[in-house]
């Protein structure tokens, strides 16, 4: 009898572990640093200020599921320790919304890190880069998270506009891409006119 109920703790509980192991999606993993390129001679200042949220790649991004994902803006405002606040303004059940941190430079300059990450509970590390930008037109950034062992990864195309041209669309698909994301991992959030001014 007690060897049955045993045997049937192991069977229940093997299945458990498979579930949770289901309900874990596989992430493509995050490239490493070095393969992401930095803006040559970042100029901290120039970065700063509105930008609109133009376009989206990450290993958590699905295109079917974010279909109406609404465009949204993050403004930089520099500190006198080079460090930036931020703050993203999106439209969260027909309210706006804020989230507002704070990026750390590091000995790279266009390279930051999350200020204050102990209050982020489960955050690892948190990692920013600035691969490209004009200043007055847009802007790449790439994000990398290590949340509870996992690798989160993100690229954001940043404009100064709520449209960029074409052109620039192309080069961040085709940037996104050679970090082995797909047209499923890839959107265009929808322009609105809601908390765009704020």
């Amino acid at each position: 009898m007690a060897l049955g109920l045993l045997w049937v703790g192991l069977v229940l509980l093997g299945a458990l572990q498979t579930q949770a192991q289901d309900s874990t999606p596989n992430l493509i993993p995050a490239p490493p640093l070095h393969r992401i390129p930095l803006q040559p001679d970042f100029q901290n200042e120039k970065f700063q200020g509105k930008w609109y949220i133009i376009g989206l790649a990450g290993n958590e991004i699905n295109k079917e599921k974010h279909s109406q994902f609404k465009m949204y803006t993050t403004t930089y405002e520099l500190k006198e320790d080079n460090s930036y606040n931020v703050t993203s303004t999106v439209v969260w059940k027909k309210a706006c919304d804020y989230w507002i941190r704070t990026f750390v430079p590091c000995s790279h300059p266009g390279q930051f890190t999350l200020g204050n990450i102990e209050r982020y509970i489960g955050t690892k590390s948190y990692t920013v880069r600035v691969v490209a930008t004009d200043y007055n037109q847009f802007a790449m950034v790439f994000f990398e998270k290590v949340y509870k062992n996992q690798e989160f990864f993100k690229i954001t195309l940043y404009g100064r506009t709520k449209e960029l041209r074409p052109v620039l669309k192309e080069i961040f698909i085709n940037f996104v891409k050679t970090l082995g994301l797909t047209d499923e991992h890839i959107i265009f959030p929808i322009p609105n006119d809601q908390c765009m001014d704020k």
